[in-house]
């Protein structure tokens, strides 16, 4: 997963690890242009053919609300996840010798112990949310596997790790298990390079960036174990861990050289094909999950079920099915002091991302020993007591016109009624004592608030609604997430 953290928003957060070795501080992590939108687009989209990836999808675009959950080595060590060991000239690393840091990070294995790891809790944590799907980090670049592989000794179950004595060492199943439990749709989130094996860093061969260590032309064999490395592991977990609603592939550089595009070229700069058979992994995935979507990550093609721009909001509406990963703190996994976004900016976000007709997808993590920070157990229940009020506006909606305006976002369901949610600011006391609605529904009006079900006065103009908000109502609302005015059409 790209990163966006800013050394001084994440402060003195490695001082208290006993290895001052494993601290990382990356001050720009990101693609190197500066930009997290997402590198494909609805110009280039391919709709899937497959009937029952078709239903998946249409399904997938109503739940409008998802998690993504980071979890690994980078936890115990409270620090940004794997990048450290990537040898490019923009990570920045608190010792100079790149191999004891490598070292270092790689044997944070022997002490990775989240002794107070509940997939229960977790999962009753995600439910509280109000999401309806999540999806879990079973691998991420630095190759740790948080599953039962056969494939790599790098994983959370090998006896050389602490936690492989716990009887839910092997935690997606125990995640993906407990979340199915709950009625949440679920994902696995799956990264395509693995900088541990030495398919594809080679130790003969020093990493000289975040590419193959080694000439793979040269050494096709070896290649070809890593392609069949990681088609192995995604057949694992598509075979072997229940209902798989979403493979969520990550790592877009390593794909078909046939496949870079101008938009993603400046960051895929190996000079030869690194093809892993998306059609075989998808089609294998699919004879065990039938309608499984399929997102290999800003690769453009039929494998990229719906776009996934990251930390950026589209500009304007995408007529193809979309997913903003956005992190609720600065970091996708576990840092000490990290800033967290309050529940008011998370569900005025998912607001901000409905009314543009994509899905949020919000990224947090569990520390070392296996928690949630009480500031997101308490954001993630708030938008849950508030989608609990307010869900009838969210999901299974679609953007409607003008989409948003000024503090209002606009969303409909059917042809009769339409939402126009206002977002209130940060530091705004009361609301004013009318808000301007722009619809083309005709006739007679009812609009009420959505929460307390009031009925509210208007004056209509042309396609303006000029809605009045009670005295009385103005301070508590201001206080609201977001406050849902409905407008739908009287019914004779």
């Amino acid at each position: 997963m790209i990163n966006q953290i800013i050394e001084k928003n994440i402060p003195e957060f490695g001082k208290s690890m006993k290895n001052k070795t494993l601290i990382i501080i990356l001050l720009c992590l990101f693609i190197k242009t500066g930009s997290l939108n997402s590198q494909t687009g609805p110009d280039t989209y391919v709709w899937p053919k497959d009937p029952a990836v078709l239903e998946n999808l249409k399904k997938w675009q109503g739940y409008k609300f998802g998690l993504l959950i980071h979890m690994g080595l980078y936890s115990e060590l409270g620090t940004v996840e794997s990048w450290g060991l990537c040898p490019e000239d923009w990570v920045r690393r608190p010792v100079d010798n790149y191999y004891e840091y490598a070292t270092n990070y790689r044997n944070t294995k022997s002490r990775f112990n989240p002794v107070n790891f509940d997939p229960e809790k977790w999962a009753a944590i995600f439910k509280s949310s109000g999401a309806k799907y999540m999806i879990y980090s079973s691998k991420h670049h630095d190759g740790f596997c948080l599953f039962d592989t056969k494939y790599t000794d790098f994983k959370v179950t090998d006896k050389g790790c602490p936690f492989s004595s716990n009887p839910k060492s092997n935690v997606l199943k125990e995640v993906l298990d407990a979340t199915r439990k709950t009625g949440m749709s679920v994902g696995v989130y799956f990264s395509k390079p693995d900088w541990t094996t030495p398919y594809f860093w080679w130790p003969y061969y020093p990493p000289k960036d975040r590419n193959p260590s080694y000439d793979i032309t040269k050494h096709p064999d070896r290649w070809q174990k890593f392609v069949e490395y990681t088609q192995n592991q995604i057949n694992e977990i598509t075979t072997e861990y229940g209902k798989v609603d979403i493979l969520w592939l990550d790592g877009c550089w390593v794909l078909p050289k046939s496949a870079i595009t101008e938009k993603v070229a400046e960051f895929c700069t190996y000079p030869h094909d690194m093809d892993l058979n998306m059609k075989l992994i998808a089609e294998r995935a699919r004879a065990k999950q039938p309608g499984m979507l399929v997102v290999d990550r800003w690769v453009q093609g039929e494998y990229e079920n719906y776009l996934t721009p990251e930390q950026n909001i589209p500009a304007k509406a995408l007529p193809v099915p979309w997913e903003s990963c956005i992190t609720m703190g600065n970091a996708w996994g576990w840092v000490k002091n990290d800033r967290y976004k309050t529940s008011k900016e998370c569900v005025q976000l998912l607001v901000n991302i409905i009314a543009k007709g994509g899905n949020l997808l919000l990224g947090i993590g569990p520390n070392g020993k296996g928690e949630y920070e009480p500031a997101v157990i308490e954001n993630l229940a708030k938008m849950g007591k508030w989608l609990e009020a307010n869900g009838e506006a969210i999901f299974e909606t679609t953007p409607v016109e003008p989409y948003s305006e000024g503090k209002v976002a606009y969303i409909a369901k059917g042809d009769n009624t339409i939402y126009a949610i206002y977002m209130p600011a940060k530091d705004e006391k009361q609301l004013p004592s009318h808000v301007m609605v722009r619809t083309k529904l005709p006739g007679k009006l009812k609009i009420s608030l959505i929460e307390s079900k009031q009925n509210l006065n208007y004056q209509k103009f042309d396609d303006i609604l000029m809605v009045s908000i009670p005295a009385g109502l103005r301070t508590p609302l201001a206080e609201k997430e977001a406050v849902v005015i409905k407008v739908s059409t009287s019914s004779r």
